[in-house]
């Protein structure tokens, strides 16, 4: 059965990581007013009938998000069931079904509020930079469910120091990056522009929409993180018996020298919507190695743990 679970959780993770790239993809192509302000129903309709494309779009996205809060909600039970009172596991999944639930309302009121297809206002901007943080936080707890699940050690964040700070500044900088990317992606398809010449013109112009004007945030931030993880991932302690942190920090490397090159392409192609989606998969990628090698970093001793666990109570 243990198997079977962390066979799960990593399948619900890539899983969620797919329904995340089709959102982008809803957004890109303009069809998220394709079931008009109707939520959970698409225009007044369990089955919409005579669909268009943009409907087919919307509606396929929002059958593969409920699949994925069902896949949550499986995972929260089946955890509870194979693991004993103060697994960090139970933690995770229960952190895995909070964010899912906040992901179904922000994105129920993003089209509530029609602040979807068309719609340029500063409103929608600040809703998507929250949907975005909810996505990373819930990819973050599906992502050590399944480290747990697998073996991995809890973390300790107290009396951390140094190591604490550097993992939370480096959560925190991933976040923004990924704020201001949905920011400029909504400015992309928004306000697409024929050519680099123009799109820079529109970016450097006062007189430009807010959304053009912070396209320059991404790519600057996006440099600056980039390089700070190429330097400094190398750096941290990650254990050496710890075969999937070592993983895991190799690979955020690799991934952030590769989103590099992959962004500046992104801008000098206008950002197409395919290399937007390879974009946002090598962001999702990253965050999930970032997750794993800050949870090897900050993970707790072997002997920690079972001090911990001697100390609770008897009917836990």
């Amino acid at each position: 059965m243990r198997n079977r679970l962390e066979r799960f959780a990593w399948t619900l993770l890539a899983y969620n990581i797919g329904v995340i790239l089709w959102g982008a993809y809803v957004r890109a192509t303009g069809s998220g007013a394709g079931c008009g302000a109707h939520w959970p129903l698409c225009n007044g309709e369990v089955l919409p009938r005579a669909p268009t494309a943009e409907m087919l779009v919307e509606f396929s996205h929002r059958l593969t998000s409920g699949l994925a809060l069902l896949g949550v909600v499986a995972l929260l039970w089946w955890t509870f069931k194979a693991r004993p009172a103060g697994d960090p596991a139970r933690r995770g999944a229960t952190w895995s079904m909070i964010f899912m639930l906040a992901e179904a309302a922000v994105g129920a009121g993003l089209v509530l509020f029609q602040l979807v297809a068309d719609n340029t206002s500063m409103a929608r901007a600040l809703f998507m930079a929250v949907h975005l943080v909810n996505t990373f936080l819930l990819v973050a707890s599906l992502t050590l469910t399944a480290h747990w699940l697998s073996g991995g050690s809890p973390v300790r964040l107290t009396g951390r120091g140094t190591l604490g700070w550097m993992c939370g500044l480096g959560a925190t900088a991933l976040m923004l990056v990924g704020v201001s990317g949905a920011i400029a992606a909504l400015g992309d398809t928004l306000f697409p522009s024929s050519s680099f010449a123009e799109a820079l013109a529109a970016d450097l112009s006062p007189t430009s929409h807010a959304l053009i004007r912070l396209r320059l945030l991404h790519p600057a931030l996006s440099v600056a993180v980039g390089i700070l993880l190429v330097l400094g991932v190398p750096r941290l302690p990650v254990p050496p018996d710890d075969t999937r942190g070592r993983l895991a920090s190799r690979a955020l490397v690799v991934l952030a020298t590769v989103q590099l090159s992959v962004g500046f392409l992104n801008v000098i192609l206008l950002a197409p919507v395919w290399m937007q989606l390879v974009h946002l998969l090598l962001a999702d990628l990253i965050w999930v190695a970032f997750v794993l090698t800050a949870a090897s970093v900050l993970a707790a001793r072997r002997a920690e743990v079972h001090v911990a666990r001697a100390a609770e109570p008897a009917h836990a």
